[in-house]
């Protein structure tokens, strides 16, 4: 099977991340950027669905030049190939230009059978990407899976939802995006940290795959951020001494902050 994983690098959870005081979008040189970690989920599916079935992994990104960092931490859990759309017009691209994009850049790789990400990533948690490309390429989507298995003709997904467990099939090619729930991702082993330098990362501009500039950067996304501002320090809060009376007092501060 030839499956592709679309990764995306995202600032660190750990490290502090804010907009850009220019154009409001998120400064992505502001924080440690890592490869997300619901996409190395995502790699590892595919990487176990390999190891059964044959076939290649190929990690399609788009992002920055520095998004490399990411690619090559995929490429070093056992991927084979990446292919990384990067080009200043993509700046402020909204998601559903980033799903005609991710399609387009989909389709110069050969012979896909099965598309795997991550259900949303932690910088812009639209959710929406990857059934937003599976439109886009007329394939079946198959969403918020927990467990995924395929013969190589169909695959079958758990889909988990607040009303329950769903079992969804569809015939190949598809797009699946999965949760945390899904697996643990390995560890990239010393070996594979040094083969991942000698794997091929194709470098593709908007021209090379086709994309009109027209279509993608902040110019040109359906909605934009108009005002920002810093989010306010945290206040000390208020202490109550209980001295016979602090019920009362903690009944009288949730009053007065509309909680009771």
């Amino acid at each position: 099977m030839n499956i592709v994983v679309l990764v995306k690098q995202v600032p660190d959870t750990y490290s502090e991340r804010k907009l850009s005081a220019a154009d409001h979008t998120l400064d992505r040189e502001a924080a440690d950027a890592v490869l997300d970690e619901i996409n190395e989920r995502a790699v590892e599916e595919a990487l176990l669905i390999k190891e059964a079935q044959g076939g290649e992994v190929t990690v399609v990104c788009m992002g920055p030049d520095r998004a490399t960092d990411a690619i090559r931490k995929a490429l070093s859990m056992g991927a084979d190939k990446a292919v990384h759309l990067s080009d200043e017009a993509l700046h402020g691209t909204d998601a559903p230009a980033t799903a005609k994009a991710l399609a387009k850049v989909i389709g110069t790789v050969e012979g896909v059978d099965l598309v795997i990400a991550g259900n949303e990533a932690t910088d812009g948690r639209s959710g929406a990407v990857p059934a937003m490309v599976a439109e886009v390429l007329g394939w079946s989507q198959l969403t918020y899976a927990r467990k995924v298995t395929t013969d190589g003709s169909n695959v079958q997904i758990e889909r988990e939802t607040d009303a329950g467990i769903f079992n969804v099939e569809s015939a190949l090619p598809a797009v699946v995006s999965v949760t945390e729930k899904i697996n643990e991702p390995r560890y990239p082993s010393f070996k594979g940290i040094m083969a991942a330098k000698k794997k091929p990362v194709s470098a593709l501009t908007l021209a090379d795959a086709g994309i009109d500039a027209s279509e993608v950067g902040l110019a040109n996304a359906a909605s934009q951020v108009v005002e920002s501002a810093p989010k306010p320090p945290k206040s000390g809060g208020v202490k109550v001494t209980d001295e016979g009376e602090g019920g009362s007092q903690v009944a009288e501060f949730l009053v007065g902050e509309k909680l009771l």
